[in-house]
């Protein structure tokens, strides 16, 4: 019987926690605060049920309420994040997204990072195939030619075409563009704060990498980049609404 007890309050308990993360989950990156009323719309949960988990949540500092009676993350929230940050290097995030990408595509995967007015490759997975372009990790290129490079340009804030358009769809497919034999795709990767952290760049020979098969590929790099920064701890809806307009056969 003691056992039975003791299960059946385990379960309580992974259910109460399973609700409390959802209360924090409820949380969008866009969110100063929420109302009750709001939290449970997001949720599903009772109201009685958010009281009584946000009583503990409020006394771990993950969650703070307001004079007004709205709750807002608490900073708590803030040093876990802190610490996560400090145990994971960019490279044990990037490399295994990378390689599953080259995997489906059987291409160059590659991240470079805005190095002032030029960008350099931080982290290279290289293709499959016996004929590559020659990108190495430390190499240095422009910034504003290539899909990479324009990426990197239209987050930091460079103003027009084809910025605009790049920041409203999250990617920019190239072909020629620094280099007659080369065409690529790219697509951002964010930080905590909507940082722009880099660029993931799917790209290959213009011989055999075409249009077509990088807007067939840039659905998997938009889901590439939005996997990465989720894993760098920041919201990736705009990543994801992004892959949901993709088109791979316009």
């Amino acid at each position: 019987m003691n056992d039975i007890r003791s299960r059946s309050a385990s379960a309580d308990g992974v259910a109460a926690l399973d609700r409390a993360i959802a209360i924090l989950d409820a949380f969008a990156s866009v969110d100063k605060s929420l109302s009750l009323a709001e939290i449970a719309a997001r949720t599903g949960l009772y109201k009685s049920t958010i009281l009584r988990l946000a009583g503990s949540l409020l006394r771990g500092q993950l969650l703070e309420r307001l004079d007004d009676g709205r709750y807002r993350v608490g900073p708590a929230t803030f040093r876990l994040g802190a610490i996560y940050q400090r145990s994971v290097a960019a490279a044990d995030i990037l490399l295994p997204i990378m390689r599953d990408l080259a995997e489906q595509s059987w291409e160059s995967v590659a991240f470079y990072v805005r190095s002032g007015d030029v960008r350099s490759c931080l982290y290279r997975v290289e293709s499959k195939h016996p004929i590559r372009y020659t990108i190495r990790e430390g190499d240095v290129l422009p910034l504003l030619l290539g899909s990479g490079g324009r990426v990197l340009a239209a987050f930091s804030g460079e103003p027009g075409e084809p910025y605009e358009t790049i920041r409203a769809t999250y990617h920019y497919l190239s072909v020629g563009d620094r280099d007659p034999e080369t065409a690529g795709v790219s697509a951002p990767v964010f930080g905590p704060g909507r940082t722009l952290l880099g660029v993931l760049t799917l790209a290959g020979p213009s011989t055999r990498v075409d249009a077509a098969f990088l807007r067939r590929m840039t659905p998997s790099l938009l889901a590439a980049a939005a996997r990465a920064t989720r894993a760098f701890g920041e919201d990736a809806s705009m990543l994801e609404h992004a892959l949901s307009k993709a088109d791979p056969h316009p």
